[in-house]
């Protein structure tokens, strides 16, 4: 049945009658994929410029990633953490290692692992810092996008997340980005700040970068008032940016790392929570936890997914990569009244359609992106994101800024 092949109006017209209708995907129905290709159901070949948001750095069904998966759940695939398993340890090893911390929790999406930190943050609050039982406040940016659940939306002002959702989940407080000078104000101002939770570039907000030094000073701020720095590198991380981590760019280590998506390499949901020791050992048996969190296959694909990403130096070349992508972007943002800005760092880019956010513009490009063989989508109403596996080469990315320019010439 599931083998069966199926048209692109058929599949369209199943998730329209059997799912819930809580997605507007771009009307392309994907069978295949491969590096920095995807095919549709008819066989068209094109370049995906979104990579799942940012979940398959690595490329599509990367070999090495498809063989640690086929291995591992031929072996084992679950034993909850009920009991031990073989291939945890190791993992848990390897990855605090990797990021250089003391230890890590292991969830399964983005969304648990920043629900996780939240807790984390809270706990280590009352136990270490002494504040006041349900009194603990954690620092938030507007335009944030840390996931759906229900706290979450609580300290979103998108209101098509929010809207009839309630009510919220109390505790957070709600500063502008990339203003150092609203964030001091509050530490100074508010006596019972337990962290502050910050994406280090606002990808869904439309790949908003902040200024250089914001991150490094914001962590100074919060080390002075004895406050944890909590970064969500769930759509940042694993090298997307053009380092490892995009706190990298600013030498700043986190007191909470949360990790997601890229991690494993787009092949299986893996999570996971990084901290040292003064703060994870506050999570005690039965506080939180998760049933396939930790799971033999997932350790196993998030261990090959980190060794590509170092084995081919996927941040290097989304460094090299991403500078060429914006120059030649530039060039183009320079002729086009259609445009009016590119921006983003390493892989990480999107361009602003010289358009209301309520326009259908920066769709209607996407959709004609398509047409000429390149996926990407748009946020925000007017901003068109751009990320492609990092797997990409200069020959490739330069044909698909071709086919960009050739598509912003149509309009």
């Amino acid at each position: 049945m599931i083998s069966e092949q199926i048209s692109s109006q058929k599949a369209v017209e199943l998730e329209d009658k059997y799912g819930a209708h809580n997605y507007h995907p771009l009307p392309v129905v994907l069978s295949k994929g491969e590096g920095v290709y995807v095919w549709d159901v008819e066989g068209k070949k094109y370049y995906d410029f979104l990579s799942a948001y940012s979940a398959v750095n690595q490329g599509h069904c990367h070999p090495r990633i498809i063989n640690a998966l086929k291995s591992q759940a031929e072996t084992l695939t679950l034993t909850s953490r009920a009991f031990y398993n073989d291939v945890l340890g190791k993992y848990e090893k390897f990855v605090t290692n990797f990021f250089g911390f003391d230890k890590v929790l292991p969830m399964n999406t983005g969304a648990e692992a920043v629900e996780t930190a939240i807790k984390l943050c809270r706990k280590y609050a009352y136990e270490v810092k002494g504040i006041v039982e349900n009194e603990a406040q954690i620092i938030v940016c507007k335009n944030n996008f840390h996931g759906r659940t229900t706290t979450i939306i609580s300290f979103s002002n998108d209101e098509d997340a929010r809207k009839n959702f309630g009510p919220y989940t109390s505790g957070f407080i709600k500063i502008e980005y990339d203003n150092l000078q609203a964030l001091e104000e509050v530490l100074t101002s508010t006596k019972n700040v337990a962290g502050f939770l910050v994406e280090p570039i606002q990808g869904e907000a439309g790949v908003y970068v902040p200024s250089e030094g914001y991150l490094s000073k914001a962590k100074a701020l919060c080390e002075k008032y004895g406050v944890l720095f909590i970064a969500d590198e769930v759509q940042t991380g694993i090298a997307r940016t053009g380092k490892l981590l995009a706190v990298n760019h600013e030498n700043v280590q986190p007191d909470i790392l949360i990790l997601g998506k890229a991690l494993s390499g787009g092949v299986y949901p893996v999570s996971a929570v990084l901290a040292n020791n003064e703060i994870m050992n506050v999570i005690k048996p039965g506080q939180h936890g998760s049933t396939f969190g930790g799971n033999p296959v997932a350790c196993a694909v998030a261990i090959e997914a980190l060794n590509v990403i170092k084995d081919e130096a996927l941040a290097e070349n989304a460094e090299v990569l991403g500078q060429l992508f914006r120059s030649e972007i530039q060039k183009l943002v320079d002729s086009s009244d259609l445009l009016l800005k590119v921006r983003g760092k390493g892989l990480l880019n999107a361009i602003l359609i010289n358009d209301t956010e309520d326009s259908s513009t920066a769709w209607d490009i996407c959709i004609k992106l398509r047409d000429n063989g390149l996926l990407a989508k748009p946020t925000h109403g007017n901003i068109i994101r751009f990320a492609p596996p990092l797997v990409m080469n200069k020959e490739q990315l330069l044909e698909c800024v071709e086919i960009i320019k050739k598509t912003i010439s149509e309009f």
